[in-house]
């Protein structure tokens, strides 16, 4: 049986790519380095092997497996919608987007009723994944995810196997998991950069960015971030060029929701994603209320909104 598997996996095998942006491109040419053949399609006609969806299914041998890598939301659930009507009973739909964990169950059910498989993938690596290849959550049935494992096994980092790569559970569980991960993200750069400006902040700390590169090695809090932060400073010592104005793509919110569905303690995660918040107003409202009452029961100075500034006791 094992031996079945293995060779099962060194089969070369065809898959359709739907979404060829920063992440889908490098993971077309990684699966193509891996030997396997890739037919991606993209609105970009710079960057398209087929020139629509229907061409692109149409230069698949069945039964087929297509990877959906677009934007998650209305263009994903579009996007999948529109394969089921194109694919045929037996092939397969990997959504690998960073689409919310409550559409597969959607995704799936819809394709079912067309003998259509279905497998959610979280998939982390960002732009470096072409090299370094993609750690993968997936979700699903057995037989589906036996299935696409070649391409896999083609895009997880070189080493075993399950230090890149899982079978989470049922349909749903790959996003979810997903969801998690960045959830966790979202605490390790907050710490990270809350650390970045304590040291900023002190007048003993003479070399902020060299201090900063010594925890690479041998400290408890070295990781690949850390490494990145690390590769910022080189380039911008007091990262003087940036605004601190930070968006989020949603997974941080959905898992700040589902640790209060679960009555999960979720502390870091969620002053991480209220700091991210905080980083897009020029002028805190919030920030003003307080200087407003700290003025008022203590006195304490407040500044003026424009070029001048507010001035009162300074006791208490």
């Amino acid at each position: 049986m094992r031996k079945n598997l293995q060779d099962r996996e060194r089969t070369t095998v065809q898959l359709g790519l739907v979404g060829l942006g920063k992440m889908g491109g490098n993971m077309r040419e990684r699966i193509r380095r891996a030997g396997h053949e890739v037919v991606g399609y993209d609105r970009n006609p710079d960057v398209t092997d087929a020139d629509s969806l229907a061409d692109l299914v149409g230069r698949l041998a069945a039964p087929r497996v297509v990877w959906v890598m677009v934007p998650a939301g209305d263009i994903t659930r579009q996007t999948i919608k529109e394969l089921g009507d194109l694919l045929d009973e037996g092939d397969l739909v990997i959504d690998g987007g960073n689409s919310r964990y409550t559409d597969d169950a959607v995704n799936a059910e819809a394709l079912a009723a067309k003998g259509i498989g279905y497998v959610d993938a979280g998939v982390s690596g960002g732009v470096w994944g072409l090299d370094n290849g993609y750690g993968l959550m997936v979700g699903g049935d057995a037989e589906h995810v036996g299935r696409a494992m070649p391409i896999f096994d083609a895009l997880r980092p070189e080493g075993p196997r399950e230090e890149g790569f899982a079978h989470a559970g049922k349909v749903g569980a790959g996003h979810f998991a997903k969801m998690v991960h960045n959830g966790i993200e979202y605490g390790l750069m907050q710490a990270y950069a809350e650390g970045f400006e304590l040291l900023e902040a002190s007048k003993l700390v003479e070399d902020v960015p060299a201090t900063i590169k010594a925890w690479q090695r041998g400290t408890v809090v070295r990781s690949w971030l850390l490494d990145l932060l690390v590769r910022a400073l080189d380039s911008d010592p007091e990262l003087d060029d940036l605004r601190g104005h930070v968006e989020d793509s949603g997974e941080g919110r959905w898992t700040v929701e589902e640790a209060i569905n679960h009555a999960v303690p979720a502390p870091v995660i969620s002053a991480a994603l209220f700091a991210r918040f905080a980083s897009r107003q020029d002028d805190s409202p919030a920030m003003r209320a307080v200087a407003a009452l700290r003025n008022q029961f203590g006195g304490h100075a407040v500044q003026k909104a424009g070029p001048s500034s507010g001035s009162g006791s300074t006791q208490g």
